[in-house]
């Protein structure tokens, strides 16, 4: 099937590959309410190169299609923090694309004029947030995709530090770069996702733990700008871009010229060096088998990472890390750094006419921030005159994700602009969770049980200010005890000694915990309200670090039943109120 010829090209029905008659839930879905699930309520939408358990995934390719078993992880996360799954997007075909085009399910327009293109690859993903149809949803990105549709579709494009959300059960576009990515109409719906769908997943190997706490950016900030841009003749945008500045600059920034040639030199890499066959790499069996079945342009783009050999990969790989030194002073200079999402607008015509050179103009922005292991939020910015979205990209070190967030959403708000396309105005700005008070000193306290998110005692954190710093686990060498007789239900966790079986015949196992930085001016006042058998100890983390946190006297742990097994305290809850899960 010719992609141009399918029927649903340029409408919204293009936007899906799969639509579900009936969301698909967590069975604890049910208790949503009674243990407020920080995503409950929210509806939301996956890229369809992102597995759903019993749903094909295509990544575009009809002859690709494969029926997963199991949700992609981060899918798992968000169903099990309370949100539903309503279908699966379109998409370029393998995420190669940034503009929406290259799909045989048809074309996905722009939300606010069809004609023009919606940025891609994670095209369907942007337009059924834009549009309203959907809370949020997950697209991935690679060099771009889940931030040029953002921009272009006037919504928050998140593009989380790589190996902050899980990518297994995600069809691969390059995968030591890949990044799953969050759409949503405002900064704080993005954050609430990210924080739901975050953690370490040894399924991914390149899965890792990031500390994301960090203080909000200083009042008076500096954001680098390149000392080179091209808006490819694009007046409008130009003229949008140096609007942005100069809200920056009204918020308390000073702009910084920085030297953008080595950044191209790495965005350059991706698709003309040697680094384009992971590309070819990630499909290679179904594509040295069934090539005619790909669609062009994305065809030639991975037929041409088939002739490098494993030295030119590590040739081309020793050079991106030498970029990566050059660059990396930049980042004493600044806070941030400050870029167009995308530095012009097409028409479907236009990119159908010149496919390739149009797509890396788009591109232009985005291509070097995965590959030197950067985070980046694209947000609204304007209306053009010709009534097309801009938006732009706000981009820090790794970890940033929140200081980022916290600026973006003051910027966002100050632009007065509608939630996408949906004309409803921005809600009240909100607290970005994570995020520490300037100069505040706190003490990171691990919980494991009733204080978690959403939970019955989780109050007793937020209410003395405390803020969450990630979500992970214990080591894997614990084993945790439903306490009998209290109220509200209350787990008992213990270290079991190197060697020894816990109760059912196990040894210890990773348990699943939040751990929350409390103000040092609150500990005291907190751990007041802590009943004996439990008291505070050291908990050691999966990444080996320790931090304080609830423990159980061991006298109390007779009698009590062991549901290590469940993994978590969230997950026993959930299974007493339904006899099963997805």
């Amino acid at each position: 099937m010719v992609h141009e010829q399918n029927p649903k090209s340029g409408t919204p029905e293009a936007a899906w590959i799969a639509r579900f008659a009936s969301p698909v839930v967590h069975t604890h879905a049910a208790v949503a309410l009674d243990f407020a699930l920080p995503l409950a309520g929210l509806r939301f939408a996956v890229k369809d190169n992102i597995d759903v358990a019993g749903v094909p995934t295509t990544a575009a390719c009809p002859a690709f299609e494969h029926l997963p078993e199991v949700h992609a992880g981060a899918v798992q996360r968000l169903l099990e923090a309370g949100a539903s799954l309503t279908g699966k997007t379109n998409l370029d075909q393998f995420a190669c694309g940034l503009n929406g085009t290259r799909s045989p399910y048809g074309e996905v327009p722009n939300a606010f004029d069809a004609r023009y293109v919606s940025g891609g690859s994670s095209s369907g993903s942007a337009y059924v947030v834009a549009a309203g149809e959907v809370d949020f949803a997950l697209g991935t990105d690679t060099a771009g995709s889940g931030r040029v549709p953002a921009g272009l579709n006037n919504i928050v494009g998140l593009k989380p530090s790589r190996g902050l959300l899980s990518a297994f059960g995600v069809v691969p576009a390059a995968q030591s770069a890949d990044c799953v990515s969050i759409f949503a109409r405002t900064v704080a719906t993005a954050v609430d996702v990210l924080l739901a769908a975050a953690g370490h997943d040894a399924r991914d190997p390149y899965s890792r733990n990031i500390d994301l706490r960090r203080e909000p950016l200083p009042a008076r900030f500096r954001f680098g700008v390149p000392d080179r841009l091209s808006f490819f003749g694009d007046a409008a945008a130009e003229q949008a871009f140096g609007d942005a500045v100069a809200r920056l600059l009204a918020m308390g920034g000073t702009p910084v010229s920085i030297a953008y040639a080595p950044l191209a030199e790495a965005a350059g890499m991706l698709y003309e060096s040697a680094l384009v066959a992971e590309r070819y790499a990630a499909v290679r069996e179904f594509f040295d088998a069934h090539a005619d079945e790909v669609i062009e342009p994305v065809r030639g783009i991975l037929a041409s990472g088939q002739g490098y050999s494993a030295a030119d990969v590590f040739d081309a790989q020793t050079k991106l890390r030498a970029i990566a030194q050059k660059v990396e002073p930049m980042w004493r200079d600044i806070d941030l750094l400050l870029v167009p999402t995308a530095p012009t607008h097409y028409t479907r015509e236009q990119m159908r006419a010149d496919p390739v050179v149009l797509n890396r103009n788009l591109g232009a922005y985005t291509n070097f921030v995965n590959l030197l292991d950067y985070a980046a939020l694209s947000v609204p910015s304007s209306l053009r005159a010709d009534g097309l979205p801009f938006g732009i990209t706000l981009i820090g070190p790794c970890g940033s994700d929140l200081a980022l967030a916290e600026l973006g959403q003051r910027f966002h708000h100050a632009t007065g602009l509608a939630q996408g396309a949906t004309g409803e105005p921005l809600p009240p700005l909100r607290a970005i969770p994570g995020l520490a008070a300037p100069g505040a000193s706190t003490l990171p306290i691990a919980v494991v049980g009733a204080h978690l998110s959403g939970m019955p005692l989780n109050s007793q954190l937020t209410e003395r200010g405390a803020t969450l710093v990630r979500a992970t686990t214990t080591a894997p060498a614990y084993r945790l005890h439903a306490l009998p007789g209290t109220v509200p239900p209350k787990p008992g966790l213990r270290r079991v000694a190197e060697g020894e079986e816990g109760d059912e015949g196990d040894e210890g196992a990773a348990i699943a915990l939040e751990v929350w930085a409390v103000p040092l001016a609150q500990v005291g006042s907190f751990l007041a309200l802590i009943p004996p058998p439990l008291g505070l100890g050291s908990v050691e983390l999966a990444d080996g670090s320790w931090v304080k946190g609830f423990i159980c006297e061991g006298h109390a742990l007779a009698g009590a039943q062991d549901v290590t097994h469940h993994g978590g305290w969230r997950a026993y809850v959930a299974s007493r109120a339904t006899p099963s899960s997805n």
